[in-house]
């Protein structure tokens, strides 16, 4: 791995376990928020990989589907995760309200973890 992919897996890391802190102390709002930017991280990282790099959320999202779900590089439930995560970051972020509710947040933490398990295996596959 380059050194900026390597970096990208360290803010994925980092900002899982920065959720899951957020998720004991009772923050589900910004707990989704910080395991959805683990996934981006990682989706980021990916595209890296492969000598891409875009500079919207939406780009990166819509490029993982095209470059490892449609391909079947990784397992397409990483795809519809990271846009479903991304939706919760959104309500996280954004919405007044009632907010997310703790099973949801530790649901896209546990994505995060699996996420970041299967890429990094799928690295290793090609180095």
């Amino acid at each position: 791995m380059t050194s900026g992919i390597e970096a990208l897996f360290t803010k994925a890391r980092e900002s899982l376990t920065a959720a899951q802190i957020l998720i004991k102390e009772g923050h589900y709002d910004f707990a989704a928020s910080r395991a959805y930017y683990a996934m981006f991280y990682v989706a980021s990282a990916l595209l890296a990989n492969l000598g891409q790099s875009y500079s919207s959320h939406s780009a990166v999202i819509s490029a993982f589907g095209r470059e490892f779900a449609k391909t079947g590089r990784l397992d397409s439930k990483f795809h519809r995760w990271l846009i479903d995560a991304q939706d919760l970051r959104n309500i996280g972020d954004y919405g007044v309200g009632s907010g997310i509710p703790k099973e949801y947040a530790e649901t896209v933490c546990d994505w995060a973890v699996q996420f970041i398990n299967a890429a990094e295996i799928f690295l290793q596959s090609r180095s």
